[in-house]
C-alpha cells in the first residue's frame, strides 16, 4: 500500500476532491515539465510484464521530436486527494515511457507502458556472462544500463546479499533480472532465484519483493455495503500446483542442490497435499484422506546455490501456486494508494470476511469508484 494520511483516507470514504497531475521528461528523468492531463487511466496488474500501464491525454504540449514522442518521453502521472480544508495530498500514478503518442487537438494522447519496458527492449548486443558476485552487485550494472540512475529497493524479506553465480545470457535482460532461462531451459532469473519478483512501482522505483501471501499485514478492510458493491465470484484450478520440486545445479562443477520438496500441509486447505507426500505417499489413502490430489511442478535454476535458497524459492513458488483458484472481482471507492500485491479483507456478504491478495486495481484519474481482481486460498470449512 502507498503511504496515505489518515485525513486523506477519510476523505476518501466521504467526498473528496479527486485532482489529477502528470509530468513529462525527454531526458530520462533528470528535468520535468509539468502538464496538464485530460481523462487519463492507470491499470495496475501483478500478472503483467509491466505492472503498471496506462493512456492519457497530455493538453498543451508540444508533439515530436522536442515534445512528447514515443522515443525519449517519459510521463508521470499522480491522482490528488483533497479534503475539505485540505490541500491536495499527490498520490503517485505511475512512472511510463510512452509506447505510442497521437498528436491531438488540444495535446498529445499517448499509451503507457512501465519502466520494465525500458529494460525489456534494452536487449544485450552479445551474449553475456553475468556474476559471480551478489545480487546487491549484480542488479545495479543491469538496470543502470538501461536506466542510468534508477533507484533500486530491496523489501524486507529478500537478501540481497545472496550469491550470484557466473550463468551466461543470450540477449534478455529483463528475463535475466526477473524469471528467464538459459537455452537449455534452465531458469536463471535472479528475481525468481531469491524467492521473489522484480517490479517498477507506481514511483518508478525497480523493486525485488518477496511473494505476496495470504499471511502478509491485510493492507485494506473493505465492508459490505460500504465500499463493495455486487461482488462476484469465480474460481478455477489454471496454474494450481500443491507440490513443489526445487533444484540447483550451475553446470560448472560443484555440487548439485536438491531436489527438495515444498507442498501444502495444511489440513484445511482444500489443495491439501497429505502429511508427506514425498517420502508417504499412501497415507492420505491409510488415513481416509479421500479428497487429496497431488499437482506437481518442478523449478530447477542454476542461480540456487544452497538448500536454504531452494526452499525459499519452493515456498515462493507454493504462495503463487495456491492463490490462483479462488478469484474476486469486486467495485469499491477508488484508493489509489492501492497496490497489485496487497492483501485486502473483503466482506463479500453481511457478516462473511474473506482474505484476499489484490491482483489488479484498474482505475480512471479523478474517478470515484475503482474495480479490483483478487485471488485467494480456498479452504475447507472447519
Amino acid at each position: 500500500m502507498l503511504p496515505v494520511s489518515s485525513a486523506a483516507y477519510e476523505a476518501l470514504l466521504r467526498s473528496a476532491r479527486r485532482p489529477k497531475r502528470a509530468m513529462w521528461s525527454n531526458d530520462g528523468g533528470r528535468t520535468w515539465v509539468e502538464s496538464r492531463v485530460g481523462d487519463a487511466k492507470v491499470t495496475p496488474d501483478r500478472n503483467a510484464e509491466c505492472r503498471y500501464s496506462g493512456s492519457a491525454d497530455l493538453l498543451d504540449v508540444p508533439f515530436g521530436r522536442d515534445g512528447i514522442n514515443s522515443v525519449a518521453t517519459r510521463v508521470r502521472l499522480w491522482q490528488g486527494i483533497a479534503g475539505p480544508r485540505m490541500e491536495p495530498e499527490w498520490i503517485p500514478a505511475g512512472s511510463y515511457v510512452v509506447d505510442r503518442a497521437r498528436r491531438t487537438r488540444f495535446g498529445a494522447s499517448v499509451d503507457l507502458l512501465g519502466l520494465e519496458d525500458a529494460l525489456r527492449s534494452a536487449s544485450f548486443p552479445t551474449t553475456r556472462t553475468i556474476g559471480p558476485d551478489t545480487a546487491a552487485g549484480v542488479v545495479p550494472a543491469l538496470v543502470g544500463e538501461a536506466l542510468p540512475d534508477a533507484p533500486i529497493s530491496w523489501r524486507s524479506g529478500i537478501d540481497k546479499g545472496t550469491p550470484v553465480p557466473a550463468f551466461v545470457v543470450d540477449e534478455d535482460r529483463w528475463q535475466a533480472l526477473s524469471s528467464g532461462s538459459d537455452s537449455s531451459g534452465t531458469a536463471t532469473g535472479i528475481a525468481a532465484a531469491l524467492g521473489g519478483e522484480v517490479f517498477a512501482d507506481a514511483r518508478g522505483v525497480i523493486t525485488f519483493a518477496p511473494v505476496p501471501t495470504l499471511a502478509d499485514p491485510v493492507a485494506w478492510r473493505i465492508p459490505y455495503g460500504l465500499a463493495v458493491v455486487e461482488p462476484a465470484e469465480e474460481q478455477n484450478s489454471e496454474g494450481l500446483v500443491n507440490v513443489w520440486a526445487i533444484s540447483g545445479d550451475g553446470g560448472d562443477g560443484s555440487p548439485a542442490v536438491g531436489p527438495v520438496y515444498v507442498w501444502d500441509d495444511d489440513p484445511n486447505s482444500l489443495t491439501y497435499a497429505g502429511p508427506d507426500p514425498i517420502e508417504d505417499p499412501l497415507a492420505p489413502q491409510r488415513l481416509g484422506l479421500t479428497g487429496v490430489r497431488l499437482r506437481v511442478d518442478r523449478y530447477s535454476s542454476a542461480l540456487i546455490t544452497s538448500t536454504a535458497q531452494a526452499y525459499a524459492v519452493g515456498r515462493a513458488k507454493l504462495a503463487d501456486s495456491l492463490g490462483v483458484q479462488s478469484s474476486l472481482s469486486f467495485s469499491a471507492v477508488c484508493h489509489p494508494g492501492l497496490e497489485p500485491g496487497d492483501v485486502v479483507e473483503v466482506e463479500i456478504r453481511p457478516g462473511a470476511w474473506q482474505r484476499h491478495i489484490v491482483d489488479s486495481c484498474p482505475y480512471e484519474l479523478g474517478a470515484a469508484s475503482m474495480s479490483c481482481t483478487t485471488r485467494t486460498t480456498a479452504r475447507r470449512l472447519s
